[in-house]
């Protein structure tokens, strides 16, 4: 039997050819993530087993759980999930977009970016008596500007008759760097209750989200994974490399522009909502190409899955095996990448 299965669509003018094997595993993540959603749901102070869950999630479960999940939980869970879907398919982007497996929203400093502008944000805005003299409601759009703003200003510098990938990722540290030294600088000539709430923010972590986070965050991550579903073609044209894919008719600086916008706005709602979580934009794209190949049309759905799972499993983690204390997800999202990376280093060196 082939292992692929092709699908024609509207009358035969849209084909598209599936990797049998890919799609079992995508399924199968699927279902690994609806476990964690629901084990996570289930988790806390107050345990409620996963059938009683499942019953409140398609509104038929008792009303004191009903009020703890909707209320406490859900918003919360669901921003971890679609915060791990954005990162891990915005490292997807830029790891095909850069043909480099090492590129990540860290190392082009748009995370940096957005951290500045929280930072920043949390300066201008706080008075003598330590508090926001605006709403805090208005940090997500601060981070989201700081995102896009960075991400603008590394394609410009990185212009030269064209963007060829290696000047972005230099020009990306280089700008990565600018920004951490300037995101050290706010907090150590701010106050230190600024310093404090800044830290925990820059960690990365879910701790506070609610239904009004919900309703901005999951449409905009919605759009932006369809977007790059179909934007998957693009970035195999591009691991190609720029004359092989130039041969085969792809206009590669506009796409190239394209897709670092695209990734660009994945990573800004990301950061807006849920600060600076790391390694997964980095680690989900690698383990998704072990798992289903290097063809996007099967990475970045594997990805995103993968990138869900993490956010989910270190959140709850972090809120959990500590408490009362509440550890933010960041932290244990760089404590599984960290290990995996040397994993990777090993076995690569002994192949």
């Amino acid at each position: 039997m082939s292992r692929y299965r092709n699908f024609r669509l509207f009358k035969g003018k849209l084909s598209l050819l599936a990797d049998r094997k890919a799609a079992l595993i995508c399924l199968i993540l699927f279902v690994i993530t609806f476990a964690v959603f629901v084990i996570s749901t289930g988790s806390g102070e107050m345990k409620i087993d996963p059938l009683t869950v499942v019953k409140v999630l398609f509104g038929a479960g008792p009303e004191m759980e009903t009020l703890v999940i909707h209320s406490f939980r859900l918003p919360r869970i669901i921003v971890a999930l679609m915060v791990g879907i954005s990162l891990a398919v915005a490292g997807g982007i830029l790891q095909g977009m850069i043909r480099n497996p090492l590129a990540s929203p860290d190392v082009l400093g748009i995370t940096g970016g957005a951290a500045v502008c929280v930072v920043g944000f949390l300066s201008l805005f706080s008075d003598k008596n330590h508090s926001l003299t605006v709403s805090i409601a208005w940090l997500p759009l601060a981070a989201f500007i700081g995102a896009c703003a960075v991400g603008l200003l590394v394609y410009l510098l990185a212009w030269k008759n064209g963007v060829s990938p290696i000047r972005l990722v230099l020009i990306g540290i280089g700008i990565s760097a600018l920004m951490q030294a300037l995101t050290t600088l706010l907090m150590v000539t701010g106050p230190v209750y600024q310093a404090s709430q800044a830290n925990i923010w820059l960690t990365g972590t879910v701790y506070g989200s609610n239904w009004k986070n919900v309703s901005i965050l999951v449409p905009w991550a919605v759009i932006f994974f369809i977007i790059a579903i179909a934007a998957a073609k693009l970035l195999n044209l591009q691991e190609l490399g720029d004359d092989v894919a130039t041969g085969l008719g792809d206009k590669v600086q506009k796409h190239r522009f394209l897709l670092l916008i695209l990734s660009t706005a994945l990573i800004g709602i990301s950061v807006a909502f849920a600060g600076a979580i790391g390694f997964v934009g980095l680690m989900a794209p690698h383990m998704a190409r072990r798992l289903v190949g290097s063809s996007f049309g099967a990475l970045l759905p594997a990805s995103a899955l993968i990138g869900g799972i993490l956010v989910m499993l270190a959140d709850l983690v972090g809120r959990t095996l500590f408490s009362p204390l509440e550890v933010p997800a960041g932290v244990f999202t760089a404590g599984i990448g960290a290990p995996y990376f040397i994993y990777l280093l090993f076995k690569t060196r002994n192949a």
